[in-house]
């Protein structure tokens, strides 16, 4: 993460902070279990989520369809 300095410098702050338990006890121990099959579970977890919102706009335009064809009044010619 960046930080301004004075006069328009730039610094790159550290993202482990000292004393900080997410820097020092959280990240480290997540790095450590955290596996290549775990980080796929977790992409198909946010795949299949968007799925699901997906079907949930697809349900609502055919609703929407369904409900514009019925406008209007049928007439039988003869």
């Amino acid at each position: 993460m960046e930080e301004k300095t004075g006069a328009g410098q730039t610094h790159q702050q550290s993202a482990h902070q000292p004393g900080c338990f997410i820097c020092t006890t959280a990240i480290p121990m997540l790095e450590r279990w955290w596996s290549e099959s775990t980080n796929d579970h977790f992409r198909n977890s946010r795949v299949e989520f968007l799925k699901g919102i997906r079907s949930l706009i697809d349900d609502r335009i055919a609703h929407l369809s369904r409900h514009q064809e019925r406008k209007g009044t049928h007439v039988t010619v003869e």
